[in-house]
């Protein structure tokens, strides 16, 4: 990968041409790279401070479009709206994936797409927008970002806990003892177990799903 890949694309769509372009080189480079290529800057620092910039920019947008949620709910919310899988999702939508600075293990290894590399570039980009606009402005590109927040909710918090709400869905009509699990080990080494696992309503068999675990398994299901 060239030491400054054309950040032109992922600028226009965050709509902002950086003045100081380093800081947007900077957010794209992960440890992995500055370990290979000594002396150059990673984007930790950017991440530390774009984390906390995005928990107050999502709280306050929060706060004004949800003006009856009380604090736990808000808290959630805000919670879905900036956890790693969500904000990788983001970097993926403004085509931050293949502009990533890895290193060659990293590459090797699938770091383009990794959640944990893709969230913290994000969080890193958000802290390079502020140092080279202002509050303001990066308030305005990040929201853009997000669109609108309501739609966004509605998707995230179906799937956030799939066995609640099926509970939620079966509870009225069967009470809260109708559903039960059936899960099983299939196999696979000690480090990376399968699991099947088997949703009933009562008697009848609802689905099937697979996973690493149990839990994933029961959710899949």
């Amino acid at each position: 990968m060239p030491a400054h890949p054309d950040l032109s694309t992922l600028e226009a769509r965050l709509g902002h041409t950086f003045r100081q372009p380093g800081l947007l080189v900077d957010a794209l480079t992960h440890s992995s790279y500055s370990t290979d290529c000594p002396g150059t800057e990673n984007n930790q620092r950017l991440e530390f401070l774009g984390d906390a910039l995005l928990q107050i920019l999502i709280a306050e947008a929060l706060y004004t479009t949800c003006p009856d949620a009380r604090e736990g709910l808000l808290t959630k919310r805000r919670a879905l709206l900036v956890n790693r899988d969500f904000l990788a999702g983001l970097a993926q939508e403004i085509g931050a994936a293949p502009v990533l600075r890895l290193g060659k293990s990293e590459v090797q290894n699938g770091g383009r797409e990794k959640p944990s590399a893709l969230s913290d570039a994000f969080e890193a980009i958000v802290a390079a927008l502020y140092l080279d606009t202002d509050f303001a402005t990066t308030r305005r590109i990040v929201l853009s970002l997000y669109g609108d927040l309501a739609a966004r909710l509605s998707t995230i918090e179906d799937g956030a806990n799939p066995k609640g709400r099926l509970q939620e869905l079966i509870h009225p009509q069967h009470g809260n003892a109708a559903l039960r699990y059936e899960t099983s080990n299939t196999g696979g080494p000690a480090h990376a177990c399968a699991y099947t696992a088997t949703v009933l309503l009562l008697d009848r068999r609802l689905g099937e799903g697979h996973g690493s675990s149990k839990k994933l398994a029961e959710e899949a299901a």
